[in-house]
């Protein structure tokens, strides 16, 4: 038998079902381009409503709150502080329109804070007068406040208009009922004054001195009288000391007249006497004003007697007692201090020691040769007294 050949090969092949057919989807770039098209498009109809869409306007400023309950669905509120008008927004004075608010600018609260200032230096002012003893006033209602405001703003020229005003008034009555302490009357009024400790500190130097002593008034006795008894002290040892430092040198002068008159009256030929009235030197070195001081002169006479270079003793002048002074000691010594104290200065200032001693040596020698001298002649005028009698 001829074999036959399967019908399923003489079939022409059908197409599968999982792959599409070409042609039945847009090519990429096809794809690409739509989608720019479409963008552009929203792009476009995005732009144009934006632009063709008007802002929403402002709601007209009301009367009164109640008047936004009907709803504001058409327009947006007018913002705090700001005035609407036929849809148009415009801030108040001191006020500055951001977007769609008003936001402050600074000149409400500086004048603000500048009539609170001097609002509390005015009430503080007449408290502190009230407690230095002065007629003024403590308690201040509010209307009384009000009127200090509004003569305080008169006198501050800000520029302000009405609503500015009114802005500042309230502001400035906020801040006095936090400052200033609030009472009431007898008649339940609400008063304000200023605070003690603040009305302290306005109080006049001269005020808080005269309170402070006359609530001290013991400790403040008690001070003044020790310290007046301590400058009596004190100009009690400075005036001694003065009179010693002028006694001293009192004493010094005496010294150089005593002297300076018992070598003239050794000289040959000469009148002079070797002694001195007391009185008479007395009066000769003190001024008027230091003659009534008695201390003075008896100071001086104290360092006389301690001096045993000098003689007191009485004698008869014109037929008076008179107290004496007669210089004892021989020779010039004050001539002799001299030279000594200026060896010792040139030994100072480069002469040297040697040199130094050698002249302090030399007038040592001179002045014992002198003094046993002087003693010789004293004995011999005593051997012719008596040989003469």
């Amino acid at each position: 038998m001829p074999s036959r050949s399967p019908r399923r090969s003489a079939r022409a092949p059908f197409p599968s079902a999982a792959e599409p057919p070409p042609g039945l989807f847009p090519a990429r770039e096809d794809l690409v381009r739509l989608l720019a098209v479409i963008c552009i498009a929203a792009a476009a109809a995005a732009a144009c409503s934006v632009l063709n869409r008007r802002p929403e306007p402002f709601c007209d400023s009301p009367q009164s709150p109640d008047d936004y309950a009907d709803g504001t669905d058409s327009c947006q509120p007018c913002p705090l502080n700001g005035r609407c008008v036929d849809g148009e927004l415009e801030c108040v004075q001191g006020f500055k329109r951001q977007d769609k608010a008003c936001i402050e600018d600074g000149l409400l609260s500086q004048t603000a804070n500048k009539i609170s200032e001097l609002l509390q230096l005015w009430i503080c002012n007449q408290h502190a007068r009230a407690l230095c003893g002065q007629p003024a006033e403590i308690l201040f209602q509010q209307h009384d406040v009000s009127n200090a405001i509004d003569e305080l703003l008169s006198k501050t020229p800000a520029g302000l208009t009405e609503a500015g005003i009114q802005l500042v008034k309230t502001r400035v009555l906020e801040s006095s009922q936090d400052f200033f302490d609030t009472t009431f009357t007898s008649n339940k009024v609400k008063v304000f004054k200023c605070p003690e400790l603040v009305a302290e500190l306005h109080m006049p130097l001269a005020c808080r001195v005269r309170q402070w002593i006359s609530r001290n008034t013991i400790c403040v006795a008690t001070f003044c009288i020790l310290l007046a008894a301590l400058l009596w002290i004190l100009w009690i040892i400075y005036r001694r000391r003065a009179l010693s430092n002028r006694a001293e040198q009192i004493y010094e002068q005496v010294c150089e007249i005593l002297e300076d008159n018992a070598i003239n009256a050794k000289i040959d030929n000469s009148n002079c006497e070797p002694w001195v009235v007391t009185s008479w030197l007395r009066d000769h070195l003190l001024v008027p004003r230091e003659r009534k001081n008695a201390f003075l002169w008896k100071k001086v006479e104290e360092l006389i007697l301690e001096d045993s270079r000098i003689d007191q003793y009485p004698k008869v002048i014109k037929g008076e007692s008179k107290v004496v002074y007669e210089w004892q000691a021989s020779g010039s010594l004050s001539a002799k201090i001299k030279k000594v104290q200026g060896a010792r200065v040139k030994s100072r200032t480069g002469g040297g020691a040697i040199k130094f001693a050698e002249e302090m040596g030399a007038c040592l020698v001179e002045v014992r040769e002198q003094g046993s001298c002087d003693l010789i002649r004293e004995e011999r005028s005593k051997a012719k007294l008596t040989s003469s009698d």
